[in-house]
């Protein structure tokens, strides 16, 4: 599964917030990432009593719908990449540590022009972790 997600997005190691496809639709895609407690970020944030950082949370969603949107077809034989353009909503409701197993969850809302808009949510542990909104636009490749 993992091939599918790096045929479909850029974004690679370490920068890669997505390990798996848990369940798809044609508007909808649950992927998965196990916090090992190995990653760099976890020295920093915070030491002794490591959290996955809100802004990688968010990161994780918006990987996981440029996969959905790629997958739907909407870039173009990946000739296009999905850049996010908007960002609306987002909760932080629990934490995310080393050892939770997330699944991030990002349903299609609608298609207006190039714009994608969708909401995403991340769970660990049957709890909700974080909830959000956001928009992305498809932009040639040659232009990112």
């Amino acid at each position: 599964m993992l091939e599918t997600i790096l045929a479909n997005i850029p974004q690679r190691d370490p920068f890669l917030f997505i390990e798996k496809i848990v369940d798809r639709t044609e508007n909808s895609i649950t992927t998965s990432k196990l916090l090992t407690g190995k990653e760099d970020f976890f020295r920093g944030h915070f030491p002794g009593a490591p959290v996955f950082p809100g802004v990688l949370m968010c990161e994780a969603v918006f990987q996981t719908g440029a996969l959905l949107m790629s997958l739907r077809g909407e870039s173009a034989g990946n000739s296009k990449t999905a850049l996010v353009t908007r960002i609306q909503g987002a909760k932080f409701k629990n934490m995310a540590k080393p050892g939770d197993e997330l699944m991030i969850t990002v349903d299609f809302v609608e298609m207006l022009a190039n714009a994608a808009f969708m909401k995403g949510k991340i769970t660990a542990n049957n709890k909700t972790v974080m909830t959000i909104e956001f928009a992305a636009t498809l932009v040639e490749n040659q232009d990112v």
